[in-house]
């Protein structure tokens, strides 16, 4: 068994070369699509930008892009997964069921305008600091290419697209999954604005979010301080002792905290106090392993202070499990498409950008990179994708929409995603996307092959969601 799970992992690390996809008439006909709704993605984009809603409030972003699958013939179910921003929206009918991933939150305190120096639109307002404004309208524009060829009779099948909220913060598709939104999708497709082009056949961090409280009792801090028992030195004791644990833990884990109460006022023993924490490591089992003695800490320091505590889980996620069959199709769809040409405004645009972030004056990253080997332990962030990706086989795209070397989750991020280096990796990404999704449903060998390398790369693992029971924390204190 061992033996031939290394022939496996050998011939899914290699350069995949056996799907020498071409063009033909149906991919030529989404390419027109594109084009021909270019003008109508940008604006839908441009809208979610203004928006700029996060986590759990993406009221009217949700709506624009729900009312536009509506409006181009998409049966719409709102409210799924117990998520009021959460959607989906389906043509066609029967197998496959080719999925589309999109998301269209925004980030805290991001806000700003399209311009190559920080300058926030509304101070301390949010902002499309992760370009998820062109994410959703990108991947939705994908969607409708494919369905005006199930329409006219070009392809068979059933194409969705998904409108996943929440991705910066509670990962709603967590939720989504518990209700058995993926389980009948034969590949799912998904992308993310980046500063490169390519076919992202890497994995991410596993991640839990969880906070910790502290219940003391108050005391006047000059007259009578023996009376009280601080939730403040309790959380100062954890927090120390996390910052020992750093130097003890593998080099791939990372351990973040954030800490929401530690008192009001200063002459008064706080009676409260909380931390948000997250633990991330590059595999769920490594993670899982930190988070638990992360946890025992908490008890730890609620004795040497002498109060009660209480951890929460929020949610946790996966990382994820990549598809190098998948990627392979997708590389040649990129090559065949070519690379994103940009204007000398819009190279010094970039350039404005890398001086005020303090960064290399290289402009935007224009040719299409080669697919890697996929790394055993990566870099980065982490995603719900991760989890989806458990539950059905997954295609990704990076897409080029901000400049060489910009800090991601910033203002500057913010600044391309409203304006035209990011509407053109917008309309880029829904180009090889829709292009990719023509190959799996004309080539049932294709889709094959990608679940096999799916389930040999899943293995034995049962997927579990580490979400607690209950819906959605909607009402969570987002301030």
């Amino acid at each position: 068994m061992r033996i031939l799970s290394l022939f496996f992992l050998l011939l899914f690390s290699v350069e995949a070369v056996a799907w020498q996809v071409t063009n033909n008439d149906n991919k030529n006909r989404v390419l027109e699509s594109v084009e021909n709704h270019a003008e109508d993605l940008i604006h839908l984009s441009d809208e979610i930008w203004e928006y700029a809603e996060i986590a759990f409030l993406e009221n009217q972003s949700s709506a624009a892009l729900s009312s536009f699958a509506e409006k181009h013939g998409f049966r719409v179910t709102r409210g799924v997964g117990e998520i009021p921003t959460a959607f989906t929206a389906e043509f066609g009918s029967g197998k496959p069921v080719i999925g589309i991933m999109g998301e269209f939150d925004a980030l805290p305190g991001l806000s700003q305008q399209t311009v190559p120096f920080k300058s926030p639109l509304v101070e301390n307002a949010p902002g499309h600091g992760c370009g998820h404004n062109i994410f959703g309208a990108a991947s939705l524009g994908a969607a409708i290419t494919i369905k005006e060829l199930i329409q006219r009779g070009e392809l068979e099948g059933t194409i969705r697209f998904y409108g996943t909220p929440a991705e910066e913060k509670f990962f709603g598709k967590l939720w989504m999954i518990r209700a058995g939104l993926f389980d009948d999708v034969d590949v799912m497709m998904d992308w993310h604005p980046s500063n490169r082009t390519e076919a992202d056949v890497q994995s991410s961090l596993a991640l839990v979010d969880f906070l910790v409280e502290f219940h003391g009792q108050t005391a006047h801090a000059s007259s009578d301080p023996w009376n009280g028992r601080s939730a403040g030195d309790a959380l100062e004791l954890y927090t120390h002792g996390i910052n020992m644990y750093r130097e003890h833990v593998k080099p791939t884990v990372r351990i973040h905290y954030h800490i929401q109460d530690a008192g009001k006022v200063v002459n008064v023993v706080p009676d409260y106090s909380k931390i948000w924490v997250r633990v991330r490591d590059t595999k769920r089992a490594g993670m899982q392993e930190v988070y638990n003695r992360v946890v025992e800490m908490a008890e730890g320091a609620a004795i040497l202070a002498n109060v009660d505590y209480n951890v929460s889980l929020i949610s946790g996620i996966h990382e994820v499990l990549p598809n190098r069959t998948g990627g392979a199709a997708l590389q040649a769809n990129l090559e065949a498409l070519g690379t994103i040409e940009y204007t000398d405004e819009e190279e010094e645009f970039a350039k404005g950008i890398q001086r005020a972030t303090e960064k290399p004056e290289i402009g935007l990253d224009m040719q299409i990179n080669p697919m890697k080997e996929t790394a055993e332990h990566p870099a980065g962030g982490s995603t719900d994708v991760g989890d989806v990706s458990f539950i059905t086989p997954t295609i990704r795209l990076r897409a080029t929409t901000a400049p060489a070397g910009t800090p991601w989750h910033s203002w500057a991020v913010v600044a391309t995603s409203g304006m035209s280096i990011g509407h053109k990796g917008l309309v880029y990404a829904s180009k090889a996307l829709a292009m990719t999704m023509v190959d799996l449903f004309e080539n049932p060998e294709l889709r094959d092959e990608v679940r096999a390398e799916f389930a040999q790369r899943k293995g034995d693992y049962v997927y579990e969601g580490m979400i607690p029971p209950g819906p959605p924390p909607l009402d969570f204190d987002q301030d």
